[in-house]
């Protein structure tokens, strides 16, 4: 244990060595759906690395929290480190593609706590709003999720639960 301690504390003073390559950001949702009486709040901050202007890896921790049919509340937490590869980019835009594994666990009131997994690809565009803000978006999944925050999809998947819009900013 001390030496995985050790190793994540050498990992993160060599990171903030070279501030100018790390990026902050993040998303938050509300939804509510009267059809379906379902109200959902989730934030989900981000960190990440650029190694030079095509690589970069980070993590995105997200929390949901659910509340069906009035009573009914469920909590939703997940972590899926990335490793992200920008294909085009100019003054104005960038378009890239992550590569995610997230793994997380949910729990609605009445029932056991979930665990599940995802193993794919997420393509995003970034909208560079200032020399160090940008606004992001991602929409879209590729691959194979197991019960990811309750959701199960082997293939493509373009519903509105893949759609995330947020910020970054670079250092």
């Amino acid at each position: 244990m001390k030496k995985v301690i050790l190793s994540f504390l050498v990992v993160f003073v060599a990171i903030a060595a070279n501030a100018q390559n790390l990026y902050l950001g993040g998303s938050f949702g509300i939804l509510h759906d009267d059809n379906a009486d379902v109200t959902q709040f989730s934030i989900a901050p981000e960190i990440g690395y650029n190694f030079n202007e095509r690589w970069a890896v980070g993590g995105e921790i997200s929390y949901t929290h659910m509340k069906y049919d009035g009573d009914i509340k469920g909590n939703s937490f997940s972590i899926a480190p990335y490793a992200r590869f920008s294909f085009y980019e100019n003054d104005l835009v960038r378009l890239f593609i992550d590569g995610q594994v997230g793994f997380s666990t949910t729990k609605v009131d009445g029932t056991d706590s979930e665990n599940g997994f995802e193993v794919g690809f997420k393509p995003g565009i970034a909208f560079r709003l200032c020399d160090h803000f940008s606004a992001i978006a991602k929409y879209g999944f590729l691959g194979y999720r197991d019960e990811y925050r309750g959701s199960s999809v082997s293939g493509l998947a373009l519903s509105s639960e893949d759609l995330s819009i947020g910020f970054l900013y670079e250092f």
